[in-house]
């Protein structure tokens, strides 16, 4: 019986070893190996501000919490599952109790003591970390030149991180001054550290030349190392109040332009109304003022299209660079010469053909008279102007310098025709040029201007007014005698034998043969067709 019963305490105990075994590995849901039952479980734990890790389970005793940067205390609950058990938090019997907290980044272990009546106890530990601080935000940021503050482009803002600032031309260096949010962080101020602890920084920063900009970063790292980056663009403004280009159309500067000569003078006919001048600024960052056109910054080229003054006047343009400082300028002026009206009614030539002139033409002279033949029915008139820009009428009509006109038909033989040319200068006052064409009637000359034969001699001499003759002295054996005729009036008509010389032809001649007493008749008729006169030669 005895036997019995121990074998079945070792039965028993075997049974208790094994389901302990299935408790523990058998089940997947439960708690961690790390956990063990505690005697004397919490039923809740909470830790504020801040989160327990892991989440509560009565039967983990050990947990972290993350306290916020600002919290200086937490505060911790600590509920016992039984209502008689005794609560100790950090020394202290209390279920809640606020916890003071070190410096950020300082760690402080909380124990919870938990003692049930029978005597049994259980601790439970809370971690909390006071968390740095990750500020990285400036609260206050100001550039400086001689104490004074300059406008930052857009106004300060801690989430904004660029800004511009303008500075005028002389200023070669500027002071940054920013405040950091939390003074515990860094900061770095271009190549100038501020170390955590001091509050506000500054450094002097060198600018470019002027007409440039300078970079500046301003770098702030939290205590938890937590950066951020502002960024300032100081411009230094330039001072070039040059022009770099400047013309006037249609005409030309005097002098040629330079951008440091300032004033101009242009001279233009008295019929241009208007001009446009056009202006390149050095700098595009500078302002100009074309005339009365603003050109912004930004833009390099303007131009205005300026209306004269009357002709004979004069109209000032001007044109002023203000540079990108606001404050040096350069004004340039244009002097337009508006030409008054020629009063240029001179012609500078004039001929007139068939026919010759009288007086030798002077553009001074105006009254002319031209001789043409008698059978000239038509002459042509060729007249130039001293003055391009005026006009001309040659008896009532347009005609242009240079152009021939021809004046046809003549007044009839014996009569003069009256040309007038008519010269209107650009201010309307006039000049009349005239040509008298004297037209002679048809001559009534009936002579000869010369009478001749070859190998011998007239008897008597040769004399217009004589009108026979003989040919004496011919030479023993010679077979003819060639006479010859010559007109006193082109413009006749000759017979000399049964030769006919007509007008314009001033000269025939005819053979005569010898020894037979020959006679060679010579009739010379006028150019008007009434008078003739008759010479007779005999040749023995």
């Amino acid at each position: 019986m005895k036997h019995f019963l121990t074998f079945t305490k070792t039965y028993w105990a075997v049974i208790l070893f094994v389901m302990i075994g299935l408790a523990t590995y058998g089940c997947s849901d439960s708690v961690s190996i790390s956990e063990q039952t505690v005697e004397v479980p919490l039923s809740s734990l909470t830790v504020t501000p801040g989160t327990i890790q892991p989440a509560f389970s009565s039967n983990t005793t050990t947990y972290t919490v993350d306290a916020p940067t600002g919290a200086a205390t937490v505060t911790v609950v600590a509920t016992p599952k039984s209502s008689t058990t005794l609560v100790t938090i950090d020394g202290t019997i209390s279920t809640q109790r606020s916890i003071p907290l070190g410096p950020p980044g300082s760690i402080k272990i909380i124990p919870i003591v938990l003692e049930s009546q029978n005597g049994l106890t259980s601790t439970y530990t809370v971690t909390v970390t006071r968390l740095l601080s990750g500020d990285n935000n400036l609260s206050a940021l100001s550039v400086k030149v001689n104490n004074a503050t300059q406008p930052l482009i857009p106004g300060f803002d801690a989430n904004t991180l660029g800004y511009t600032v303008d500075v005028q031309t002389s200023v070669a260096s500027v002071t940054i001054a920013a405040t950091k949010s939390d003074p515990n962080a860094a900061m770095l101020i271009g190549s100038t550290t501020i170390p955590a602890g001091t509050n506000p920084g500054q450094a002097s920063i060198t600018l470019g030349s002027p007409g440039t900009t300078t970079p500046v970063t301003i770098e702030v790292t939290a205590p938890n190392g937590s950066k951020k980056t502002y960024t300032l663009s100081i411009k230094r403004l330039a001072g070039d109040t040059n022009l770099s280009a400047l013309s006037i159309a249609p005409h030309s500067l005097n002098p040629g332009f330079t951008a440091n000569t300032v004033s101009y003078v242009v001279d233009v006919a008295h019929d241009i109304a208007s001009v446009t001048v056009s202006a390149t600024k050095s700098d595009p960052n500078a302002v100009m003022q074309v005339h009365s056109v603003t050109v912004p910054a930004g833009t390099a080229l303007g131009q205005d299209t300026i209306t004269l003054n009357g002709a004979g006047l004069d109209t000032t343009v001007s044109v002023v660079v203000t540079a990108q400082n606001g404050v040096d300028s350069k004004p340039y002026t244009i002097t337009v010469h508006r030409a008054a009206p020629s009063s240029n009614n001179n012609l500078d030539t004039l001929t007139v053909t068939p026919g010759s002139m009288n007086p030798i033409f002077a553009p001074s002279i105006t009254d002319y008279t031209a001789d043409v033949a008698t059978n000239d029915n038509s002459v042509t008139v060729t007249a130039t102007l001293q003055d391009a820009n005026a006009t001309m009428l040659i008896n009532g009509q347009g005609t242009s310098s240079g152009q021939p006109r021809e004046i046809t038909p003549l007044q009839p033989q014996g009569e003069n025709t009256l040309i007038t040319i008519v010269v209107r200068a650009q201010n309307e006052t006039e000049r009349a040029y005239t040509v008298t064409v004297r037209r002679p009637l048809p001559s009534s000359d009936d002579k000869l201007r010369a009478l001749s034969a070859v190998l011998g001699t007239l008897d008597p001499p040769f004399d217009a007014n004589l009108s026979a003759y003989t040919v004496i002295n011919i030479p023993p054996g010679e077979p003819t005698v060639m006479v010859t005729a010559t007109k006193s009036d082109v413009n006749a008509v000759m017979s000399i034998g049964s030769e006919i010389v007509p007008a314009g032809t001033e000269t025939g001649q005819v053979p005569v043969p010898v020894g037979i007493n020959a006679t060679v008749t010579i009739v010379v008729t006028a150019q008007n067709g009434v008078d003739s006169e008759t010479y007779t030669v005999t040749v023995p």
